[in-house]
């Protein structure tokens, strides 16, 4: 029985052996099933659940309806034609997006399929006799209240069965958010709290409860004209992260961009994130995405560069250059990391390879790096790296410098190939041949900075506690000290919290969450100037409605499509 039961749920599946979170690939299929112990079988139930998650931190996928429709990222058409995609990054810019977007449809997509994984899960599981199961079992349903949230924050619904020959049942608002409550607190109990940010822990339950009472205001009504934020969702948001920080299993990392290196897994900051580590059909395009062509970050591999994709608004530029005038944004840490010496000695022209590394953070002005011509990287006399000032060369445009200039928007002088401040946040992976592939560094989900700026600011929106908040801010702040850490804030406002949300979680996909809460979505920035409020919550994709057409009244259009 047990074996008809692996074989119907899991035929095609990936089997996955947990050992400290290390993963092992091999194909689970009937064949090899039969001489699986239960355990081995509940590992193999399991790990198609999570395996959604690195195609939903796909570049094009979540990240760009989460970073592109706000006022830190702008994707348009580079040179009059790369990036075109019959204008599909331009209407998520400038909120035009319509049911037919494919960055939404697959988006929408990949979600759902990863609740369908999750009830499949949560179905085969109790067949099996292994200790781990209950554990198992708490970690399924979770995932499904995880991919719930996300379709509660992005289309405005969550899907309900626990058959998956079942029709769901469809809630929204109060209803939609008090179910993914419940499945978050009904797990909890059950779950391990010292499994490693790449699988769902008790503290990542605490993390994702909190956020999903920060923005329990929006949920429950996002159309809403003005937010009131409950004090009792504020108690639980300051009690949820009280719980986290108080666990000690978890510290903010002294340098900032350690945190998005390939070896972040054991990252202390870490409490939830997509396990990208290598061999495991991760991917690298959340560092390759908004880097230039002819940036190549790794000398041994002459074909992986960057793609020219989006670059920050001016706007958002502006937030840093304001709150640190007259001193330049570097003296915050999490701005920039430098990395090659030429900018402070044009004469250090050469590099060995096992040192060179691109710099990290936002990326101003004329870049240097390796030069390659000819499919190969130059070097110097003594056998080292050749690093000189970047040209477009990949373009065909060898007179035109990898300059990155503040100025970038949908005019054919703002979408050069040269124009708009980069974002390197994420380590460019070590082994990625092309960019694309190979990524080691977890994404994170949830980590701990987060929780201390969701406190602070549930402590601003229950009572005003500015000092307090201040508090938690300024801790962040002052951890970032393998080098000189940003000067402490000396006050602290909604706005001046909203401000420095945006300063540490930039290129974090959080950006059109937080402007929604914050009443900042139907503002005006670069090249978007729509106000429509319906644009907080996405369409429900065309396809979706197409193929529910046979239950009359059953897939509803959300407002304003």
């Amino acid at each position: 029985m047990k074996k008809k039961l692996i074989a119907l749920f899991f035929l095609n599946f990936l089997f996955l052996t947990w050992s400290c979170t290390d993963l092992d690939e091999e194909i689970l299929d009937e064949t090899n099933a039969s001489g699986l112990t239960d355990k081995q079988a509940a590992d193999g139930i399991l790990a198609p659940v999570y395996a959604r998650l690195p195609d939903v931190f796909l570049h094009t996928n979540y990240f760009a309806i989460q970073e592109i429709t706000t006022d830190e990222a702008i994707l348009p058409y580079r040179g009059g034609t790369d990036w075109g995609d019959n204008g599909i990054y331009i209407e998520l810019h400038k909120h035009t997006y319509t049911s037919t977007n494919t960055n939404v449809r697959n988006t929408w997509n990949v979600v759902l399929q990863g609740i369908s994984r999750a009830i499949t899960a949560i179905n085969a599981l109790p067949s099996l006799n292994d200790p781990s199961v209950s554990t198992y079992i708490a970690e399924a349903r979770g995932m499904r209240a995880y991919y719930s949230m996300l379709t509660l924050d992005l289309f405005g619904l969550v899907f309900v069965k626990d058959d998956l020959g079942a029709t769901s049942k469809i809630l929204r608002g109060t209803e939609a958010f008090n179910y993914v409550r419940d499945e978050f607190l009904a797990v909890e109990p059950q779950l391990d709290p010292t499994v490693g940010p790449g699988r769902l822990s008790k503290g990542a339950v605490w993390g994702l409860l909190a956020r999903l009472y920060l923005n329990g205001a929006v949920y429950r009504a996002p159309y809403s004209a003005t937010f009131t934020f409950p004090q009792e969702d504020m108690d639980k948001v300051i009690e949820y992260c009280d719980k986290i920080i108080g666990s000690n299993l978890y510290a903010l990392s002294r340098d900032y961009f350690s945190i998005f290196n390939d070896e972040n897994h054991t990252n202390k900051e870490l409490i939830f994130a997509v396990d990208q580590r290598a061999d495991l059909n991760g991917h690298n395009r959340l560092a390759y995405f908004s880097l230039s062509g002819d940036q190549f970050p790794l000398p041994a591999f002459p074909a992986a560069n960057g793609t020219d994709g989006p670059g920050i608004t001016s706007d958002f530029y502006q937030t840093w250059a304001q709150a640190y005038a007259p001193a330049d944004p570097t003296v915050d840490p999490r701005f920039h990391q430098q990395n090659l010496s030429i900018y402070s000695n044009s004469a250090d022209s050469c590099v060995d390879a096992a040192s060179f590394r691109i710099n990290r953070g936002i990326l101003r002005g004329q870049q240097y790096g390796l030069i390659r011509r000819n499919g190969v990287f130059l070097k110097c006399a003594d056998g080292k790296m050749k690093v000189g000032p970047l040209f477009h060369d990949t373009r065909n445009k060898p007179t035109l410098a990898v300059n990155f200039t503040e100025r970038i928007d949908f005019t054919v002088e703002g979408s050069n190939y040269n124009t708009g401040y980069r974002v390197e946040k994420y380590e460019f992976s070590k082994k990625s041949a092309s960019g694309r592939n190979f990524g080691e560094a977890d994404i994170v989900i949830v980590r701990l900075a987060d929780i201390y700026h969701m406190r602070a600011e549930a402590k601003l929106r229950k009572g005003g506690d500015a000092a307090s908040a201040l508090a938690d801010i300024n801790t962040v702040r002052a951890a970032r000290n393998i080098t000189t850490p940003p000067p402490p804030l000396t006050s602290m406002t909604l706005d001046l919290l909203y401000r420095e949300r945006g300063f540490e979680f930039y290129w974090e996909m959080l950006r059109r969450t937080d402007m929604i809460r914050f009443g900042k979505y139907e503002g005006t920035w670069t090249e978007k100037d729509n106000t429509d409020k319906n644009k907080r919550i996405f369409p429900i994709p065309q396809t979706a409605i197409d193929g529910a057409s046979n239950i009359p009244g059953y897939l509803v259009q959300n407002p304003g499509y």
